[in-house]
């Protein structure tokens, strides 16, 4: 049976280059030698020295990337900022932007809103793979080739300013910025693919289709009002006064007509009234009514008191 230095000089020189292999077995067996010389004339006795010093020296594929000068890394420390810099901006626009792209087009052509998601959804993550997939290639092969990008060395100039305290987190704008969109997206998407259906098996739009030529447009355009005014108080970091009278402003102009509508009977679709009997009722349709702008009242309200409060404590 070999010794545990024969295999591991075999499993070392394995992965060495053949031409090096004569000089490095000489080499790195004398010094296996000395370590295990050294260990038995201090008491020790051979077969234990022998495994002490080969578990000191490591992994042989280690040490013999070691000896061959070759990286055991994908991406070294010379490219890696700026692989991952550029990853990151990618990937931070890139599969959004297609994935909204293929939904419209999905929704254009007629697809339901679950296609329409998973259409949007897999074309946004599979473009992320590739972006992922294809960048760290082009690293690793620079990376191996030691092809140099004459990248402008880094100065203090490039040093970022103190970071201001935030008052807002990324999760809460991402959120609140996700409620306007979906909100906005329900109102079309209500008169083109509700769930409530005749009869005969036509959709019936939730809301009355004759408040597109008024209000609906009106309320779509305060939604993506609101996702602009997120963006801003995620830019600067804390709520201020007129972004809160900007907030006030735009949730009024969205508040009001709405409970207007409900209160007048002209919110609904007719239609969808007629096909639901229950919606006839006088106190069903009421208590309907009443909870719908008690809860939207709230909703407003509270924002409201939370935007003053988070303004005030930043003066």
């Amino acid at each position: 049976m070999s010794s545990l230095t024969d295999r591991y000089l075999a499993a070392t020189l394995r992965a060495v280059p053949a031409p090096r292999r004569e000089e490095l077995a000489a080499e790195l067996r004398g010094s296996i030698e000395d370590m295990i010389e050294a260990r038995t004339d201090a008491g020790r006795d051979a077969g234990s020295a022998e495994r002490e010093v080969l578990t000191e020296l490591g992994s042989p594929e280690r040490l013999a990337a070691r000896y061959a000068d070759r990286r055991l890394q994908l991406i070294g420390p010379t490219y890696y900022l700026h692989w991952q810099r550029l990853l990151q901006r990618l990937l931070t626009f890139v599969p959004a932007l297609v994935g909204t792209i293929v939904g419209v087009v999905r929704a254009s052509s007629g697809g339901d809103l679950g296609a329409t998601l998973t259409a949007g959804l897999s074309a946004a993550f599979e473009v992320a793979i590739q972006i992922a997939f294809w960048v760290t290639l082009a690293f690793a092969i620079i990376e191996r080739t030691d092809k140099s990008l004459k990248l402008p060395a880094w100065t203090v100039d490039q040093l970022p300013e103190m970071p201001a305290k935030r008052d807002m987190t990324l999760p809460d704008i991402t959120a609140s910025v996700l409620l306007l969109l979906f909100t906005a997206a329900f109102l079309p998407w209500q008169h083109f693919w509700s769930w409530a259906r005749e009869t005969t098996g036509e959709r019936i739009p939730l809301l009355d289709p004759a408040l597109w030529r008024s209000w609906l447009p009106v309320l779509v355009a305060v939604l993506l009002a609101g996702v602009v005014v997120e963006l801003v108080k995620y830019r600067i970091g804390r709520w201020t006064w007129p972004l809160v009278a900007a907030k006030v402003a735009l949730d009024l102009a969205f508040m009001v007509p709405l409970v207007w509508l409900l209160l007048d009977d002209r919110l609904l679709n007719p239609d969808l009234v007629r096909r639901y009997t229950w919606l006839q009722d006088e106190g069903n349709w009421e208590a309907v009514t009443t909870i719908a702008v008690i809860t939207t009242v709230v909703i407003v309200v509270w924002d409201l008191i939370e935007g003053a409060i988070r303004a005030r404590r930043t003066d």
